[in-house]
């Protein structure tokens, strides 16, 4: 007689932390890590990047224990970028050894910090079947794409932006949340053009491509760039959610767009401890931020008079 088959194990929910070297993928951890354990949520953070030396958090899974790029590099004489393709390539090929590794926590919540090399997520197709797998495990997961918000400063460098995460949506085929990071640091490198809701929300962009237009170098590739921007519009996809790790109201946000995207509810405990840190914070009368609450506090505001802006111009 034929033994009953195992019951499937229950649901878990987590988020799949991706994005272009520099991001701070792995400071988004740390911080999501700490925030979520005040909520009362058991977090473990497994770490899937085979070339990240001395995480700052406390790792659960660390695919280090099974492949690491130096010795992928020293025995198969490749360099940096395709040693760590081959690891993506060899996780995959053991996917049994991440089961048993995860199988360990089975009431938790994940927190999954992905290498910070961009084919992975928009061309090569390792990473891509591990999260196929691993929704077969009941895992639902949320892919968190973060994207240094500096970026908005310089339209070039923004429609890059939008056309990689564009990519990475379509590639990675999980619910997405496009992250803008270091919202701090957002003016580091220049001015906004426009207000920070222009960028986040993704408006018309053949204002940018005006704004474009006045560079010298870009004015040459004006039809390629409106090509650029009418794809990322025709799809309609892209947004943005601002986000600063050292500030709760920002983390509150993004971590309720996450949960939203990926299945989770918040429980009567984790309400009740997110409203008590809240107005513990603020004050009672806390509401969520708006993008506009976001952009006064880390974009200065701009008090040159319709004159001097003409003569910019």
């Amino acid at each position: 007689m034929a033994s009953p088959a195992s019951p499937p194990p229950s649901l878990r929910f987590g988020q799949v932390v991706i994005g272009p070297p520099g991001s701070g993928k792995t400071t988004y951890c740390l911080g999501m890590q700490e925030f979520m354990g005040q909520l009362g949520r058991k977090v473990v953070v497994v770490n899937m990047d085979p070339a990240n030396d001395g995480l700052p958090y406390k790792c659960a899974v660390d695919v280090s224990e099974l492949v690491t790029l130096d010795d992928v590099m020293d025995s198969l004489k490749l360099g940096p970028n395709g040693g760590l393709l081959y690891c993506m390539e060899y996780l995959e090929a053991n996917l049994d050894w991440l089961e048993n590794k995860l199988n360990q926590y089975s009431d938790y919540y994940f927190l999954f910090d992905c290498p910070g090399q961009v084919e992975l997520y928009t061309h090569q197709s390792s990473l891509k079947n591990i999260f196929s797998q691993l929704s077969k495990w009941n895992f639902r997961l949320a892919s968190v794409h973060l994207v240094d918000s500096h970026y908005c400063a310089d339209p070039a460098k923004f429609i890059s932006v939008l056309c990689t995460s564009l990519a990475s949506m379509l590639h990675v085929e999980l619910p997405h949340v496009n992250v803008l990071s270091k919202m701090d640091l957002i003016e580091q490198y220049g001015k906004l053009a426009f207000n920070l809701d222009f960028y986040t929300e993704v408006m018309d962009l053949h204002y940018l491509l005006d704004h474009l237009a006045s560079d010298p170098f870009f004015k040459k590739f004006h039809q390629l760039n409106l090509k650029l921007a009418e794809v990322v519009e025709d799809y309609g996809l892209v947004s943005f959610v601002p986000l600063n790790v050292q500030d709760k109201q920002s983390m509150t946000s993004v971590l309720r767009t996450v949960d939203k995207a990926n299945g989770y509810c918040f429980g009567d405990l984790e309400e009740r401890n997110l409203q008590a840190m809240m107005s513990a914070a603020v004050g009672a009368d806390f509401q969520f931020d708006s993008t506009l609450g976001v952009q006064e506090r880390y974009v200065k505001t701009q008090e040159a008079t319709v004159e001097e802006e003409m003569m910019d111009l």
